[in-house]
C-alpha cells in the first residue's frame, strides 16, 4: 500500500470562525441548500458528529458518484481543524483504500481566512495513483468552498 499526499490552500475574505461554522460544524445543513447540483443530502449513520462518527454523503441524482461514506477522526473547534478519512464510497474506486483528509482554518490579519486541506490516498498494493486522477475531486472541493464563502458573503448575518 502506497500514500500519495497533497496539500492544497486557499485564502477567503470569510473569517475563519465564521468558514469553520458554516463549512464543518453545520456543513451537514449547508451544503445540500447551497450545492443541491452536487448534494442530495448529508445524514449521520452512526454517532453524535465527534470522532468514530460515520456520515452519508448522497449525491444529487444524474452525478457519476452516488454516495461516500466518511468518519469523522478529530474535530477542535478552538483550533478549527477537521480530520476525516473516506472509508466507502464510489470515489475509492478499485485502486484506494481511503482517504484521509485534515482541514484548517486560520485567520488572517485582514479579518480573512487562510485553510489548508491535506489529503492523503492509501492505495492498494500495486497501485500508482497519479495527480491528474485526482483532479475531478480537488477542483468539486474548490467549487464548494466558493460555494460556501459566496453564501457568508451574501448572507453577513449568518454564523457569526
Amino acid at each position: 500500500m502506497g500514500i500519495v499526499t497533497i496539500t492544497d490552500e486557499f485564502t477567503s475574505p470569510i473569517s475563519a470562525p465564521r468558514m469553520f461554522k458554516a463549512f464543518i460544524l453545520d456543513g451537514d445543513n449547508l451544503l445540500p441548500k447551497i450545492a443541491p447540483q452536487v448534494f442530495k443530502n448529508i445524514e449521520t449513520i452512526q454517532g453524535d458528529g465527534g470522532p468514530g462518527t460515520i456520515k452519508q454523503m448522497n449525491f444529487a441524482e444524474g452525478s457519476a458518484i452516488k454516495f461516500v461514506k466518511h468518519r469523522v477522526d478529530a474535530i477542535d473547534k478552538e483550533k478549527m481543524t477537521y480530520a476525516y478519512t473516506l472509508i466507502e464510497g464510489d470515489t475509492l474506486m478499485d485502486k484506494i483504500d481511503s482517504i484521509s483528509y485534515e482541514i484548517n482554518f486560520e485567520s488572517m490579519p485582514d479579518g480573512g481566512c487562510k485553510g489548508k486541506n491535506t489529503s492523503k490516498y492509501n492505495t492498494k498494493p500495486g497501485v500508482e495513483i497519479k495527480e491528474e486522477e485526482i483532479k475531478a475531486g480537488k477542483e468539486m472541493a474548490a467549487g464548494i468552498v466558493k460555494a460556501v464563502e459566496a453564501y457568508l458573503l451574501a448572507n453577513p448575518n449568518e454564523y457569526v
